[in-house]
């Protein structure tokens, strides 16, 4: 199942980078690919929604899903 959660205060290539190996860490997800310009990840997999904004907040970024 994929779904798209909002992230802010991505500014580059390594932000993104970030996002996804911090939202790929969370059990359930199969894949994740973050967008700075669209201010979102999409997240594939069975992960519950709370541990993909906890997991992209302890990254440093501001998740909501």
């Amino acid at each position: 199942m994929a779904r798209t959660i909002t992230v802010e205060g991505m500014t580059c290539g390594h932000c993104e980078e970030t996002v996804e190996e911090a939202l790929e860490n969370v059990d359930g997800v199969t894949a994740a690919s973050a967008d700075r310009d669209a201010e979102s990840a999409t997240v594939e997999g069975t992960a519950d929604s709370d541990a993909l904004v906890d997991a992209v907040d302890d990254a440093g970024y501001d998740a909501s899903a």
